[in-house]
C-alpha cells in the first residue's frame, strides 16, 4: 500500500492592504500609491492607484496583490483630479531618498501616516504633469492709480474665468462684487500666491485668499495660476483698497479691475500694460503693468516617483570644490588657464585634480542641440584654419550657427576676435574642442564627478538693452536641456543654475529629480545690475529660492566677503549656498569660505588652488564606501548564521549606511570606470573589520565567484540597503510561510 505524499504548494502572492492617514486634505484631493511593481504602477504618474478615503476617519486605504518572491517599494502621493478630462495633477508626494519598503520580516500590515518615515517627515510639491503653469509678476511700481488712491494699501486678486462661446456662456460677475467667492473656478483650475518678504511664511506660496494679497510699493508679488487647459481660461485682476473710514472689521472696497485675454500673452514670456476699470463709473482708473511666465509641461514622459533629488543635500557635503568651466576661464585674463575652458579636456584635468563637482555652461545650437559654450556670441573669420593673419571678424550669436558649423569651422572666443590674438592652436585634439554636446559630456566624464550645469539665458540689464536678443522660445530651450540629462544623467550628482529666475522656476515645475539653484550678482561694483529685482541682493536671492521651492542659491563671492552673515541668511531659510567669481581664485579665500560654512566654492585653476590633500570626488569616495560595505556583507552572508552574521541586515542599520545610488544594481555587473569589485574586495582591510576572522576566512571564496554569479549574490542579499526597489531582483520572502 502506497503513501502518497501531498507536496506543498508555494503562495506566490498575496493580499496586503495599504493605508495611510493623511489630515487636512481639501475636498477635491485624493490619494494614491505608487511603487515598484506592476500593481503600483511601477512609479509611473499614469499609472498611480487611487485609494478610498474612509469617511468616519483620515485614513486612505486599499488592498491590492503583491508578489511574495520580492520586496515591495512604495511612496504615497497627493493628487488632484479634473472631474472633466479625469486627468491627474500632483500636489504632494513623499520624497523620501529611501522608498516604504514591505521587507519579508514584516507579516502584517501598518497603518502609515503620509510624510513620516523612518523618523523624518518629507513631503514635497509635485511637478506639471497635465497642467499649465501661468505665473503673473507685479514688481517694479506696477500699479498707477488715480491721486485719491495716493498712499492707499492695495489688495491684488487673480481669479481665472472660465470662456465659453456657446449657447450658454459662461457669467463672471464677480468684479461687481467685494466677495468674489461665489464665482466657480475652471475644474482643475487652482491659484496660489508669493510675496517676496523678509518672512519665510510670505515667500512661500500659499492659497489665495477671499480679497487677494495685500500689494506695498517695492513689493514682488507672484501669482502661479495652475490650469490644464490654459488657452481657454481668462484672467480677471480686481484690485480692492481699504476705505480711510472703515473699521478694523469691514472688508476691503473693490476699487478696479482689468481682464487679461489669453490670446494677449506670447508662448513663454512677454509683458502686458493694461487699463484699470473703475468699479463703479466703469471709467479708466489707472493703469496696471505686470510681466508673465507660461511654463508647459514636458512632451516627453521622462518624470517617475521613483527618487527626487530636488530638496535632498546630504550633511556631510559641505566645503565642495568645483571647476568653474572645467579647469578654469581661459579667455578671461592673459593668466587663463592653459587649457580652453568648457572642453571635454579642461573638465576631464579638473575631475582628475580632485573636483567634486564640475560648472559649465549650456546653450542650444540653431538645431536645437545642447552645446557647452559660455559666451552668447563667437567671431568667425573668411580665412582657412591655418591662415594667421586676421582679417575682419564677424560677431555671430552661438544660436544662430548648427552644431556642425560650431564644430567645422574656425570659429574664435570674443577675446581672440577683437583684439586679433589667438590663444589656442589645438584643433587636431579632440577633447580640446569648444562646443562639445551636452549628450557627449555626460557620457565622457566619469559619473562620480558631479554637475552644476548652468543654463545660459539672456538676461535684461537695468538700462533696458538685453544680454542677447531673440532667443530661442524659454520652453523650447529648457525642454532641449532637461530630455538629454533626464535621458543621460544617470546615477550622476546634477544641479541646474541660472542667473534667469524664471528658467530656475521652469525647471523645478518641468522635472522632479533634479535640484535647481539660483545664481545671483547681487551688490556688485564689478557687474551692471539686472531689471529684475530677485536678482539685486543675497536676500532678494534668497526670497526668490523659497518661492520657487527650490535647493538654493549660488551668490557672488564680492558680494559674500561684504556682508558674511548673509550666508547665515540663507542657511537659516534651509537654503544651499554656494558661491562663485573672482575672489575665489586665492587659496586662502577658498578657505575663508569653506570656514563660513559655504556648501561649495566654485573658482578657475582647480589644479593649483585645490586645498584636498586626497584628490578625489567626494561622490566616489561615497560609491567606493558603498561598495566596500557591499563586499564586507557578501562576506558575511557567505558565513552559517551566527550572532554577528545574523544581526546585520536590520531595518535600522540599514538606514545608516552609505548611500547607494539607484543604478548600482545594474552597474554591478559592469566594470567601474575608476575602479572593480574586484579590485575593491582586494583593497578592504579586512583585519581592520570588527568580523575579520569571518571575512578573511571567507576572502578567497568571493574572490573565487565568477563576476556574474557574484553580483547575483549581492543583489539577492543587499536590497535593502537600495533607495528603490526593482521586483525581479529582490529576495525572497519568508512572508508566504506564515499564511
Amino acid at each position: 500500500m502506497s503513501v502518497q505524499v501531498s507536496e506543498k504548494v508555494e503562495i506566490t502572492s498575496q493580499s496586503w492592504l495599504f493605508s495611510v492617514t493623511v489630515p487636512n486634505l481639501s475636498s477635491k484631493d485624493k490619494v494614491f500609491i505608487t511603487g515598484s511593481i506592476s500593481e503600483l504602477g511601477e512609479w509611473d504618474y499614469k499609472r498611480i492607484v487611487a485609494l478610498e478615503h474612509d469617511e468616519d476617519s483620515n485614513v486612505w486605504s486599499k488592498s491590492l496583490t503583491i508578489p511574495n518572491a520580492s520586496d515591495v517599494f512604495y511612496r504615497y502621493v497627493v493628487c488632484t483630479v479634473n472631474e472633466e478630462t479625469n486627468e491627474i495633477a500632483v500636489n504632494q508626494w513623499e520624497n523620501h531618498i529611501a522608498p516604504r519598503v514591505i521587507k519579508e520580516s514584516m507579516l502584517h500590515p501598518i497603518i502609515d501616516s503620509f510624510g513620516e518615515y523612518g523618523g523624518n517627515i518629507k513631503i514635497i510639491r509635485g511637478w506639471l504633469t497635465s497642467q499649465t503653469l501661468v505665473q503673473l509678476k507685479f514688481f517694479n511700481s506696477p500699479l498707477k492709480l488715480k491721486s485719491r488712491l495716493d498712499g492707499r494699501i492695495v489688495r491684488i486678486k487673480v481669479t481665472p474665468v472660465k470662456l465659453s462661446f456657446g449657447t450658454e456662456p459662461h457669467v463672471e460677475d464677480s468684479s461687481l462684487s467685494a466677495d468674489t467667492t461665489e464665482a466657480e473656478a475652471p475644474a482643475g483650475v487652482s491659484v496660489e500666491v508669493a510675496t517676496l518678504d523678509n518672512d519665510p511664511v510670505l515667500c512661500c506660496l500659499q492659497p489665495q485668499e477671499q480679497f487677494g494679497r495685500e500689494y506695498r510699493p517695492n513689493d514682488t508679488f507672484l501669482v502661479n495660476i495652475y490650469a490644464p487647459n490654459p488657452k481657454g481660461i481668462a484672467y480677471l485682476i480686481d484690485f480692492y483698497a481699504f476705505s480711510r473710514r472703515a473699521s478694523v472689521d469691514d472688508p476691503p472696497c473693490h476699487v478696479g479691475y482689468t481682464y487679461v485675454l489669453p490670446n494677449m500673452l506670447r508662448p513663454s514670456e512677454g509683458s502686458l500694460e493694461l487699463p484699470v476699470t473703475c468699479n463703479v463709473k466703469h471709467r479708466p482708473l489707472g493703469t496696471v503693468n505686470f510681466e508673465y511666465l507660461i511654463i508647459c509641461p514636458m512632451e516627453k514622459n521622462l518624470n517617475n516617483f521613483q527618487v527626487t533629488f530636488a530638496k535632498h543635500w546630504d550633511p556631510s557635503w559641505t566645503g565642495l570644490e568645483v571647476g568653474h568651466r572645467g579647469l578654469g576661464a581661459s579667455f578671461k585674463t592673459k593668466e587663463g588657464n592653459a587649457i580652453r575652458e568648457n572642453t571635454i579636456a579642461s573638465l576631464k584635468k579638473a575631475a582628475a585634480s580632485g573636483a567634486d563637482m564640475l560648472e559649465f555652461d549650456v546653450q542650444l545650437s540653431k538645431d536645437m542641440i545642447p552645446v557647452i559654450y559660455h559666451d552668447f556670441h563667437v567671431c568667425i573669420s573668411m580665412k582657412r584654419k591655418r591662415e594667421v593673419d586676421f582679417s575682419e571678424m564677424l560677431e555671430l550669436p552661438v544660436k544662430d550657427l548648427t552644431l556642425e558649423h560650431l564644430q567645422k569651422l574656425k570659429v574664435y572666443h570674443l577675446v581672440e576676435g577683437r583684439n586679433h590674438e589667438t590663444l589656442f592652436y589645438d584643433e587636431d585634439l579632440e577633447e580640446h574642442q569648444p562646443f562639445p554636446t551636452l549628450e557627449h559630456t555626460l557620457k565622457s566624464l566619469d559619473e562620480h564627478v558631479g554637475f552644476n550645469i548652468e543654463l545660459k539665458w539672456t538676461m535684461e540689464l537695468k538700462d533696458g538693452t538685453f544680454e542677447l536678443n531673440n532667443p530661442f522660445d524659454m520652453n523650447t530651450y529648457v525642454d532641449k536641456v532637461l530630455e538629454v540629462v533626464l535621458k543621460y544623467g544617470s546615477s550622476r550628482r546634477i544641479v541646474f543654475s541660472c542667473f534667469n529666475p524664471d528658467i530656475c522656476t521652469m525647471v523645478r515645475y518641468k522635472q522632479n529629480k533634479y535640484p535647481v539653484m539660483f545664481l545671483t550678482i547681487g551688490i556688485s561694483e564689478k557687474y551692471p545690475p539686472y531689471r529684475d529685482p530677485r536678482c539685486l541682493s543675497i536676500p532678494a536671492a534668497v526670497q526668490s529660492a523659497i518661492s520657487s521651492d527650490i535647493l538654493g542659491i549660488v551668490v557672488h563671492t564680492e558680494d559674500l566677503l561684504r556682508d558674511p552673515t548673509q550666508v547665515k541668511l540663507a542657511t537659516d531659510a534651509g537654503l544651499v549656498i554656494f558661491c562663485w567669481g573672482d575672489d575665489n581664485n586665492d587659496k586662502n579665500t577658498i578657505k575663508k569660505l569653506k570656514e563660513m560654512g559655504l556648501h561649495a566654492v566654485i573658482y578657475d585653476k582647480l589644479d593649483q588652488y585645490t586645498t584636498k590633500e586626497v584628490k578625489e570626488s567626494i561622490f566616489l569616495m561615497e560609491a567606493r564606501d558603498s561598495q566596500r560595505e557591499i563586499m564586507r556583507l557578501a562576506a558575511l552572508d557567505a558565513l552559517p548564521v551566527t550572532e554577528s552574521s545574523s544581526s546585520v541586515a536590520t531595518p535600522c542599520e540599514s538606514r545608516s549606511r552609505p548611500y547607494l545610488d539607484l543604478n548600482v544594481r545594474q552597474k554591478l555587473a559592469e566594470r567601474s570606470t575608476v575602479t572593480s569589485l574586484e579590485s575593491l574586495a582586494s583593497s578592504i582591510d579586512i583585519r581592520d573589520d570588527l568580523t575579520d576572522r569571518s571575512l578573511k576566512r571567507n576572502h578567497d571564496i568571493i574572490m573565487n565567484i565568477d563576476k556574474e554569479s557574484q553580483v547575483k549574490e549581492q543583489r539577492n542579499s543587499f536590497l535593502g540597503l537600495f533607495p528603490a526597489g526593482d521586483s525581479k531582483t529582490s529576495p525572497k520572502k519568508s512572508r508566504k510561510d506564515d499564511l
